[in-house]
């Protein structure tokens, strides 16, 4: 895929009227906002976000009720509640939104704005992974309801990583998603500007990351981060389905308006890296004990010794070692009996049976696609549905929740971000949820209306 050049298209992030708690109407800005709806998986998070404030975002991405359509009218009906209220309120005047969060040494910087949506194949915004029908359908569902973008995208792009407009290149030398032609490096001169200003607003939450606001609504800056983007693309980093969501609302309009847009954080990876972590899966209705005797028929299986931070440097290991080795580099931890259980060296004949062919070899031995098409479809029958399988960001949450149901937590190796990038390029979709990228936005800081304009 040709990366946009001078006259080309490529990043269009535009300026809109954020929708924002009114500080003075709730507890306090660190008790109404959540992490992504996809991180919540807990009963007891949710429960616990729910009465940190009744004001909390959780009851509009995450609304409970008894149904589908009551889920999604409870929330259109909280968020006008809440604006009619005063709870949430507009800014006065579209504006591009500098983000900064600070994690004991890691900080990320970028740009929350309204992205305008195009197809793949414009080789614009490039997913590295497949979506989920059902999970899509949901959020389009929501997103019809409430007629708004409630928490922002994570997308990663590659400039220079000094703002002097030449061409951004991967750790290995070789040019990546996002790295643009000729640009002017605005995006990053107008970030720098920014925190040097009083912030919008300020808060820290209850995870101890510090988050930072500011608006840009100068049309000078405006102008120059326009100019920088639209050399550039992107990879979605996070939100995979909410980005298919757009995609699919906007062919359901035929005249141009707000739903050409999507909310998104754009962060320049050469200034500030992401994070790539693994998510892991839950079995809800396997146990350990099967789980554990169809592997044996096509894994080498050792019982390892914990707890979890040490099980899981033995994964690490595991998969690093097999990585050096002739054969399938690939590693499972897999718990849910109060042990751990080490997973490698699958059989080269139930792979060659069961990954399809016709992908690139960095597809077919990613151990998503193994662990899916190996294990879940042949050895344990499981089908992938929300009744059978959970995707949990936590390793020590996905083993809480086996150990009491009865389960098998299944606890993956992150991929690294070369091969994200990798297959991104060839327009390869990656088994969904095979990465979490982060640190992720937190949800409820800035909403976009599309009812505003």
């Amino acid at each position: 895929m040709s990366i946009p050049g001078p006259g080309g298209q490529g990043l269009q992030l535009t300026p809109f009227r954020g929708l924002r708690y009114v500080a003075e109407r709730v507890g306090s800005l660190a008790a109404v906002t959540s992490p992504p709806y996809d991180v919540v998986v807990r009963p007891d998070g949710l429960r616990e976000l729910e009465t940190a404030d009744p004001h909390n975002i959780v009851r509009l991405i995450l609304p409970q009720a008894d149904s589908p359509e009551a889920r999604h009218r409870q929330a259109a009906e909280t968020l006008r509640r809440w604006q009619a209220d005063g709870v949430l309120a507009p800014d006065p005047e579209p504006a591009l939104y500098v983000y900064e969060q600070r994690d004991g040494p890691t900080l990320q910087r970028g740009l929350i704005g309204a992205l305008r949506l195009s197809p793949r194949e414009e080789g614009i915004v490039l997913p590295h992974e497949e979506v989920m029908p059902h999970v899509v359908e949901d959020r389009a569902d929501l997103m019809r309801a409430t007629a708004a973008h409630l928490e922002p995208l994570l997308l990663a792009y590659r400039g220079n990583g000094n703002g002097n407009g030449t061409s951004g290149t991967s750790g290995n030398g070789a040019t990546g998603p996002g790295t643009g032609g000729p640009g002017t490096g605005g995006a990053a001169r107008v970030i720098e500007s920014a925190i040097r200003r009083e912030p919008l607003l300020s808060t820290t939450t209850e995870d101890g990351v510090d988050h930072r606001l500011w608006r840009v609504t100068d049309p000078a800056d405006l102008v120059a981060v326009s100019a920088d983007l639209r050399h550039h693309q992107a990879l979605i980093a996070d939100g995979h389905h909410r980005w298919a969501t757009y995609l699919r609302l906007r062919e359901e309009r035929r005249e141009p308006g707000p739903w050409d847009f999507g909310l998104v954080l754009l962060v320049d990876t050469a200034r500030y890296p992401l994070r790539v972590r693994a998510i892991h899966r839950l079995l809800r209705q396997l146990s350990p004990d099967d789980a554990l005797t169809a592997a044996r028929r096509a894994f080498r299986v050792r019982t390892i010794d914990g707890p979890l931070p040490r099980a899981l440097e033995t994964l690490a290991e595991a998969t690093e070692a097999a990585r050096a080795e002739p054969g399938a580099p690939n590693a499972f931890l897999l718990a849910g009996d109060g042990r751990f259980h080490l997973l490698d060296r699958p059989d080269p004949e139930l792979l060659a049976r069961t990954v399809p062919e016709g992908r690139p070899e960095a597809w077919r031995t990613l151990d998503a696609t193994v662990l899916h098409h190996a294990l879940l479809d042949h050895l344990w029958n499981v089908p992938d549905t929300p009744e059978h399988i959970g995707y949990i960001h936590d390793s020590a949450a996905a083993v809480e929740q086996a150990e009491r149901l009865g389960g098998t937590a299944v606890l993956m190796h992150a991929v690294g971000e070369d091969i994200v990038h990798e297959l991104a390029r060839q327009g390869i979709a990656m088994p969904h949820k095979s990465t979490s990228f982060g640190p992720k936005p937190a949800t409820g800081l800035v909403l976009r209306s599309l009812t505003l304009g």
